[in-house]
This record gives C-alpha cells, sequence and structure tokens, in this order.
C-alpha cells in the first residue's frame, strides 16, 4: 500500500503503457494528480497508452489541469500521439482551450500530420500563412529524409550563393586528393588538420556551409561574416550535450543556446510555436527553414558538396567582424 511518504509510482519511469501496472497501482492509493514533480496524466499523454490514459481522466479532479502552461492533451497533440489525444477528448479534454502563443491543441492539429483529429467548430482555422508553413515542413522533411547527422555543423543562409558565401569567408578551395581523403573517412584524420575544412552548397532561398565531423560553421567568426546584410543560423548537432543553435543578423550574434527541433516553451510567439511543432526532432529541417531555405535533398548537409574549401587561420570565437 501507499505510504504518506510515496505517491505510489515508485520504479515507473518514462513507460505509462501497461494499463493492468498503471490501474493496479491506483487501486491501491497511487496518487493520480502526482509523478515526480509533475502530473502522470501527462506523462501518460506522450509515453502511455490510450487504455492508460482513459484510466487516469477517470481519477483526475480536473482533465485538463496544467503542467509548466499546457494541458495533457496539449502535449499529446505535440507528440503525435493521436489515439492518447482521442482518448482525453473523450474524457471531456478541450480541444480548444487556448495555450501557448495563442494556440490551442486543437488548432495546433490542423497544422500536423493528423488534421481531422477532433471535430473543428466554426471560425477555427488555419491562416493562409500558417497553411504554407505547414505545407512547406512536410516537403522539406520529406525532401531532407532520415540520415546520420550527430556530430554535424551547418550554418544556413539565407539570400548569398556559395561562391558569395566563399568570399565572405576568404576560403581558398581544398585540393581534390585531399577533399577525397577527409570525405572518405574524416574520423580518420586528425581534427586539427581538418577543423577548417568546410563544404559549401547553393540551395534554393542561399545557401549551406556543413561540417559533418565538426562545429566549424557555427563558430562566431564564421555565422557573422555570412551573415552581413541576411541572416544565419547555425547548428551544431553536439554529440555529448545536445543540439545547439545560434541566430546571427547582419554581422552580429542575436541569439545563441537555442535547441532546434526540441520542443515549445512557455512564452513563446505564435509563430515559435507553430515553427517548433512542426519540425519537432527534426534540427536539420528547422534550421533551414528558419532563414527559408528550400533544400530539394540532403546533398547540402551530407555532401558532396558544390565547393570544399579551407578557412583562413584566425580567432573565429569574436562574435563580430567589426
Amino acid at each position: 500500500m501507499v505510504t504518506a511518504q510515496d505517491d505510489g509510482w515508485a520504479g515507473v519511469g518514462w513507460d505509462w503503457k501497461d494499463y493492468d501496472d498503471i490501474r493496479r497501482r491506483l487501486d491501491q492509493g497511487a496518487d493520480p494528480e502526482a509523478w515526480s514533480g509533475g502530473r502522470p496524466l501527462h506523462r501518460a499523454a506522450v509515453f502511455g497508452s490510450p487504455e492508460v490514459v482513459a484510466e487516469l481522466s477517470r481519477r483526475v479532479a480536473d482533465v485538463d489541469a496544467l503542467e509548466n502552461g499546457v494541458t495533457a492533451l496539449w502535449e499529446a497533440v505535440v507528440s503525435r500521439k493521436p489515439d492518447n489525444a482521442r482518448a482525453l477528448a473523450a474524457a471531456g479534454a478541450n480541444p480548444w482551450r487556448q495555450s501557448i502563443g495563442g494556440w490551442s491543441p486543437g488548432r495546433l492539429s490542423l497544422a500536423g500530420p493528423t488534421p481531422g483529429l477532433f471535430a473543428v467548430p466554426a471560425g477555427e482555422h488555419l491562416t493562409h500563412a500558417e497553411r504554407a508553413a505547414a505545407e512547406e515542413a512536410m516537403r522539406l522533411i520529406g525532401a531532407l529524409g532520415s540520415f546520420h547527422y550527430e556530430g554535424t555543423g551547418l550554418a544556413c543562409v539565407a539570400g548569398i550563393d556559395a561562391a558569395e558565401a566563399v568570399r565572405r569567408l576568404e576560403a581558398t578551395p581544398v585540393q581534390d586528393e585531399v577533399v577525397d581523403e577527409v570525405l572518405e573517412d574524416p574520423y580518420a584524420c586528425e581534427m586539427d588538420e581538418i577543423l577548417h575544412v568546410v563544404g559549401v552548397t547553393s540551395v534554393p532561398g542561399g545557401c549551406v556551409v556543413s561540417q559533418p565531423w565538426g562545429y566549424a560553421p557555427t563558430m562566431p567568426g564564421v555565422l557573422t561574416r555570412l551573415s552581413a546584410g541576411t541572416v544565419c543560423y547555425g547548428l551544431y548537432a553536439n554529440p555529448k550535450s545536445g543540439n545547439q543553435g545560434s541566430v546571427a543578423r547582419d554581422g552580429s550574434i542575436e541569439d545563441w543556446d537555442l535547441n532546434p527541433g526540441g520542443g515549445l516553451y512557455e512564452g513563446a510567439a505564435s509563430e515559435e510555436v507553430l515553427a517548433s511543432y512542426l519540425y519537432l526532432y527534426n534540427p536539420v529541417a528547422f534550421s533551414c527553414s528558419f532563414v527559408g531555405l528550400r533544400l530539394t535533398d540532403a546533398r547540402a548537409v551530407i555532401g558532396p558538396p558544390d565547393l570544399c574549401v579551407q578557412l583562413p587561420q584566425r580567432d573565429y570565437w569574436r562574435q563580430s567582424h567589426r
């Protein structure tokens, strides 16, 4: 039985699919309102089964209770768990309750893979711009496909082509035999020797500076040079600490320590909510979309690039080249 010091969920981590276990715990006094500082229903909405969601929904005082500013139904929609979302709606959760950035779970679902998830009341719809953004996200994610990007550094630049990027960086061509050696197995090379070797590729809307084995494209001195008169999004898929994003605009770092493709957060503006939802767990597509690049495949990211060049030796950790 549950004690005063125990909420009844000891041993339950992120797997909430075992209906018999969850029901047994609830019958023995497990708290339906609290788990490890959060709410069981929110965890089940993301990591559970529809049966567990339905059971917990019957036990809580308010199926639309908030955790971190959002309901369990919001979590189910954002996590692409339509069956859990349906179970919550059947239990009385409100799909049209506004949340982060003025979005409701129901309206957000109209931009996702299951737009028919809920009955849509009159007046609820996406704007033309929101619909276009949703369609482009689906196209871009499909065009990029699946590939290994951990350890990759990218600078996505709007409005300039590969040749202009090379000019701004004052980079020089790398000899073909060196390119072949590096591209064949970069991890067989000394990092000091190849850190300043990057690929540059023109794409619709601008260009991509890439390095599948390192962070060089995201160094502040690279981003600021590339962003003169335009905008640049840097992504480093850090194998140790996760995806790291930064924004440079017109020669200066505007934002950093971002988490592209990492989900939604309280206080986000409407357009940020939509972009985060559309590109959830797709940091490369998010980074390209942020500056309006419309890639048709993954070549600009994984190679071979249009140009393989070497950056000149300089201090790239200064935030501006001005």
